[in-house]
């Protein structure tokens, strides 16, 4: 089967489903394959590659460590 009659079936397909999802309306036919078509489209798109972090300098200093909390007067008078 050609490409396009493969893509054309997807789009019917997918419309169709959105068709029953909307609960079969009458005359919203062009719309439904409208929108089929830009949902397979934008499945089809390949998602661009997330940016590593960058490793931490060689040079840079570690966090300074968290300074433990205060006594409490009750624990200090004991």
């Amino acid at each position: 089967m050609p490409k396009a009659v493969l893509e054309e079936t997807k789009i019917r397909e997918a419309a169709y489903a959105i068709w029953e999802a909307e609960g079969q309306p009458e005359g919203r036919d062009e719309a439904h394959w409208l929108q089929a078509i830009e949902s397979l489209t934008a499945a089809a798109k390949p998602k661009a590659p997330r940016k590593a972090k960058a490793a931490p300098k060689a040079d840079a200093k570690p966090a300074a460590k968290a300074k433990p909390a205060a006594k409490s007067r009750k624990a200090a008078d004991s």
